[in-house]
């Protein structure tokens, strides 16, 4: 079992920098593709980014491609998601989630089974 935790939301202002951070309990973090999700009100969610259980492959959704960065440490059993160039329209609950696959960098949401609470990043113009 896998439990997760977020913190490093908040409010920005646009063109600046978030972190988040997503600290995973249980010693087979390595084992774990990790994944972020972003959801806002009324609307489904929306894959962010993807990592592979060993950190060398990653994924980013187009409409954050250049601008975040998905990484992990699994010294820290942690993974993080550097946002840059923030923009209004990236404000959202932010989720952090786990997948059984030790190589792969899953996108769809029924492919994870472990997710953290969410942590909400407001973004202002």
């Amino acid at each position: 079992q896998v439990q997760l935790v977020e913190s490093g939301g908040g409010l920005v202002q646009a063109g600046g920098p978030l972190r988040l951070s997503c600290a995973a309990s249980g010693r087979t973090f390595s084992s774990y593709a990790m994944g972020w999700f972003r959801q806002t009100p009324g609307k489904e969610r929306d894959f962010v980014a993807a990592v592979t259980g060993s950190g060398a492959r990653t994924i980013h959704a187009d409409s954050v491609k250049g601008r975040f960065t998905i990484s992990r440490n699994n010294a820290k059993n942690t993974v993080y998601l550097q946002m840059n160039s923030l923009k209004p329209e990236d404000t959202a609950v932010y989720y952090c989630a786990a997948a059984p696959f030790l190589g792969a960098t899953p996108t769809y949401r029924d492919e994870y089974n472990h997710w953290g609470q969410g942590t909400q990043v407001t973004v202002s113009s």
